[in-house]
């Protein structure tokens, strides 16, 4: 059985550079091992990245230790579904891009939530 997204089709991949997801796969995949639930695929913004930042969660700053060489602007990444609601809350929801945004995210956000900040590519 294949993963869903949030728009009920087959989960597409966020990113292989940077290489995103909680099993470095490039997706938004989950288990039960997932405790911060990557679920939501973004398109990182400046805002996005200060104010993850000013919360405790430097996504900059390279970590080699990691292989983590840090998010600039305009990279995807599967972000925490409850860092995004936060960000939401607060007016920094980087956009996202809902064909790589898994499933369960909706358990933690509405789908209107997602649509209202739908990344649109230039090539759609």
């Amino acid at each position: 059985m294949s993963t869903m997204n949030v728009l009920g089709t087959e989960l597409v991949p966020c990113s292989y550079d940077p290489l995103t997801g909680y099993f470095r796969d490039g997706c938004c995949n989950t288990d039960e091992s997932d405790l911060g639930s990557h679920l939501v695929c973004v398109k990182v913004t400046s805002d996005f990245l200060a104010f993850s930042t000013a919360k405790g969660n430097d996504l900059v700053t390279p970590r080699p230790e990691y292989r983590f060489a840090g998010l600039k602007p305009g990279d995807r990444w599967c972000l925490c579904a409850n860092r995004w609601r936060e960000a939401l809350e607060a007016g920094f929801a980087p956009p996202v891009v809902l064909e790589s945004t898994h499933l369960r995210a909706l358990e933690f956000v509405t789908r209107a939530q997602l649509e209202k900040h739908r990344f649109h590519s230039a090539l759609h």
